[in-house]
């Protein structure tokens, strides 16, 4: 039987999603609490995606095959007994055989924190604090000239080599809430380190005049020089076929 969780994470304590040696991780959380379930036989979990250290979600999935016959309640409520409180399992469904949660995915949308006002040591963990001012018009129009199909090797990790660095952005859009700036992000997917790039490029665009434009066209991640914080970014929600 092949089951889809739907769950989210507070990433601090975390160093990342995906599952490493020695290391706390939330994959490696959710399949220690998998193999106890499963009355001590392993079982490998497939998520959407990676989230890196310090990133949080809302809404991550993750789909697994298990035989062991539990209701799909059951299995929610001891999924959440066994991993620890900064993960929390929203939803339990059966899917077909032929779903997985990374290659089923249609689109995913992250969103990104950022603190304009004074320091706040209560939300350190959970959104980047910039404390200082930014031009909320210079945003606006600026994220518009990222959505579309492009090249975003400008924007991804320099060590991370890809056959293609050819992504979708569906919609990028800026807001403010009080001192709070959150910019959020709708594609078919992302590079590594790509939205935190891609904010910290726009930080750059309100406090040193660069534009977005350039910097794709560059295709050079040296072009700026600013990345964003990974407590500020969040997975929002992933969207399937």
């Amino acid at each position: 039987m092949r089951y889809l969780i739907n769950f989210s994470y507070d990433g601090s304590m975390f160093n990342g999603y995906q599952k490493q040696p020695n290391l706390r991780t939330v994959q490696g959380c959710l399949e220690d609490a998998l193999k106890f379930i499963n009355g001590g036989c392993c079982i490998d979990i497939h998520s959407s995606g990676r989230t890196d250290k310090g990133v949080h979600a809302y809404n991550q999935y993750a789909h697994f095959d298990m035989d062991r016959s539990i209701t799909l309640y059951k299995l929610k409520c001891a999924l959440n007994t066994y991993t620890p409180d900064d993960i929390y399992i929203k939803d339990v469904r059966i899917v077909d055989n032929d779903f997985h949660a990374r290659y089923s995915v249609l689109k995913k949308e992250y969103i990104y924190k950022l603190n304009v006002g004074e320091y706040s040591p209560v939300n350190r963990n959970y959104v980047y604090q910039y404390n200082k001012k930014l031009d909320l018009d210079i945003l606006r129009c600026e994220i518009k000239n990222l959505i579309g199909t492009f090249d975003y090797s400008a924007f991804c990790n320099m060590e991370d080599k890809k056959n293609s660095y050819v992504r979708t952005i569906y919609s990028a859009d800026v807001y403010k809430s009080k001192d709070e700036i959150v910019f959020s992000f709708v594609g078919n997917g992302f590079l590594k380190y790509q939205v935190r790039n891609m904010v910290g490029a726009l930080i750059e665009c309100s406090t040193k005049g660069r534009h977005i434009k350039d910097i794709l066209n560059s295709k050079n991640r040296s072009s700026f020089g600013r990345i964003a914080d990974a407590c500020g970014l969040y997975l929002n929600n992933v969207y399937y076929k």
